[in-house]
């Protein structure tokens, strides 16, 4: 074994100062996680459970086997949305977790929350979870109450929405089962969930499903209908046909969803590892690791050290290019290469041998994990001579025709080019969270307003005429405000560019179920077929 060993000083002040800093942004995040976990707030909460019936997320915790872990995905979507309507959460809850011994993904939607309507963020989420069960074969588990789209952000659903209805057949068409559980109403659009789904369980004298209510089959067709006899789940269990299974209750119809996937007889493309000896230093350490300021440099081999298996890490080419750790490991028993940012910045060695290890990686068909802490590529006369743009395009193309599932996780900064070639979002890894200290945009804050000062400078002097400094200081001030609160995590999970921000302490627990769901599915890396390296 190669056992990293840690310079990391607990007892010193800096530590402390960090660790502080962590936890006051760890404070922050679970302030808004806690308005996801209140849904539509208690009246809405109050008056669901007066209709006796379970609360999302509790309807999870009854369908997962007992003592297992669920994790959720996208738990800030529409964070800093400019509507009061869209809530934190976007009244959907989606994640991973073990039913009957199968990992499935699971959709619920949170009726609490106007009704469980979908909005557009709402709908980002849906279509991101349908994405990661797709990629990972994971079955997908639907736990419907939804009145359908948020009528009045139609706009924005009815176009991409049909993108639900095309994820649900395509997963079936691949062999992935798809379970639909109907809690109450899903109509209009919303009764295609149940439709498209492989298997159907809806609650008896709960369950809705039409694609228009009595209201509207009134104005349409002046036919008269109650909800039962036009769309309850003892006219689709008995006439229809729609409904597999019928319940009684809610608790029945998740009693029945567990035999389905029990019956599903779906198999993981690989075997569980073999049991895993846990890092040698303690995971708690991984609050005082990274500085308020990002400015500050630390060693990513502190991390690695913290959640690999046994601290077991074989570094790859560790003299050259060295502000990009490379290396071998495990964790929870799985293989892993690993690319981590030690002082910020790619040059062009690092960018070289990244491509090479990546190479290496495909070879071996090990999955990659990536550790962002990036300013970027390097730039100035002397890098630019000496090939930075094509040494950076080298790495690039080797991550964007890498074959082998990448993990991606933002520890401090995850800036311009550096964040695209350390596997960001738009480079499709299979999961991708954030500490709360990451921070991601086009550049940093001051030297984004610096450039646009500069700009404006160039163009006055143009145009002759004299610079206004006072103009120029207010303009580089607004600019810097607006990008800190743009390049911060929730932010940024707000939209959808994570799939959550976590405690560096479930770092490794984390990324453990997303190995483990990674290896449902098969995957083969590439030989060859990287494009052309400019060499």
């Amino acid at each position: 074994m190669t056992v990293l060993g840690t310079a990391l000083d607990t007892a010193g002040p800096g530590y402390a100062e960090r660790r502080a800093a962590m936890l006051a942004k760890l404070a922050e995040v679970e302030a808004e996680h806690a308005k996801a976990l209140a849904g539509g707030g208690e009246k809405y909460v109050a008056r669901h459970r007066k209709r006796g019936k379970l609360l999302a997320r509790e309807r999870i915790e009854l369908l997962l086997d007992p003592d297992t872990p669920f994790l959720e995905l996208s738990p800030l979507a529409a964070w800093g949305s400019d509507s009061p309507a869209y809530t934190v959460g976007a009244s959907l809850v989606t994640g991973i977790g073990v039913v009957e011994g199968v990992e499935c993904l699971i959709t619920a939607n949170d009726p609490t929350v106007r009704g469980g309507a979908s909005n557009p963020w709402s709908l980002k989420k849906a279509l991101r979870a349908n994405e990661i069960a797709s990629a990972n074969r994971l079955p997908c588990i639907s736990l419907v109450e939804s009145g359908g789209a948020d009528l009045p952000s139609q706009k924005e659903i009815f176009i991409p929405g049909g993108g639900i209805f095309r994820d649900l057949t395509r997963l079936s068409a691949a062999g992935i089962p798809t379970v639909a559980v109907v809690f109450g109403n899903s109509t209009a659009g919303g009764a295609y969930i149940p439709g498209m789904s492989d298997h159907v369980i809806m609650v008896k004298e709960k369950a809705k499903v039409f694609l228009g209510g009595p209201p509207l089959v009134k104005m349409a067709t002046g036919e008269e209908s109650d909800d039962e006899s036009l769309g309850g789940a003892g006219m689709h269990a008995r006439t229809s046909g729609l409904a597999d299974h019928f319940a009684v209750d809610e608790e029945d119809a998740i009693r029945q969803a567990r035999r389905v996937v029990a019956r599903l007889n779906h198999r993981k493309a690989y075997g569980d590892p073999q049991p895993a000896e846990p890092p040698r230093y303690d995971p708690d350490e991984l609050l005082g690791i990274v500085s308020d300021d990002l400015k500050v440099p630390f060693d990513p081999r502190e991390v690695i050290a913290r959640i690999v298996d046994g601290s077991d890490f074989d570094e790859f080419k560790p003299l050259y290019g060295s502000s990009l750790v490379t290396g071998w490991a495990a964790l929870h028993g799985y293989p892993v290469g690993i690319l981590a940012n030690a002082q910020g910045v790619l040059f062009s060695e690092e960018s070289q041998k990244a491509a090479q290890f990546i190479q290496l990686a495909n070879q071996r068909d090990i999955p990659l994990l990536f550790l962002h802490n990036t300013t970027g590529y390097m730039v100035g006369k002397e890098y630019e001579q000496g090939g930075i743009i094509k040494h950076g395009a080298m790495m690039i193309n080797a991550v964007s025709n890498s074959r082998v599932p990448h993990l991606s996780v933002l520890m401090g900064a995850s800036y311009g080019a550096g964040h695209y070639g350390m596997c960001g979002r738009a480079f499709d890894p299979r999961f991708l969270f954030a500490w709360p200290s990451a921070k991601s945009a086009v550049m940093g804050p001051q030297q984004l307003a610096g450039v646009l000062s500069i700009v404006a400078r160039q163009s006055a002097a143009a145009r002759g005429q004299a610079y206004d400094e006072e103009a120029d200081a207010a303009l580089r001030a607004m600019v810097e405000q607006q990008i800190e609160a743009e390049s911060l995590p929730m932010f940024l999970s707000g939209r959808l560019y994570d799939d959550g921000v976590i405690d560096p302490r479930d770092t490794r627990t984390v990324l453990g179920i997303c190995l483990s769901a990674i290896h449902t599915a098969p995957y083969e890396g590439a030989r060859g077929g990287f494009g052309v390296f400019r060499m």
